[in-house]
């Protein structure tokens, strides 16, 4: 994993809910942190790590708060926590 997946996967964490995730990055730093992506139809994509399953809306820009939220809880879900990627 190099360092920008880890800066974008610590931003998943950061305190407030950080705004500017682009979705090409947290796709990229997800995969390197070892999830399966599954493009499904209606620009969702579905995430497999450690048996844990999500369903994101692909756009073309930021992930929204709730987005964020939601993969941060996802994360978390999965035993993966922020201080893993601090500094």
């Amino acid at each position: 994993m190099n360092h920008h997946d880890r800066k974008i996967l610590h931003a998943f964490f950061v305190h407030p809910i950080s705004t500017n995730i682009d979705f090409k990055d947290a796709e990229h730093a997800l995969t390197a942190l070892g999830a399966e992506l599954d493009a499904k139809s209606g620009n969702r994509v579905e995430v497999t790590l450690h048996g844990q399953k999500i369903t994101l809306h692909r756009n073309h820009h930021s992930l929204t708060k709730d987005d964020v939220a939601q993969v941060r809880k996802f994360l978390e879900g999965c035993g993966v926590t922020g201080e893993a990627f601090a500094g």
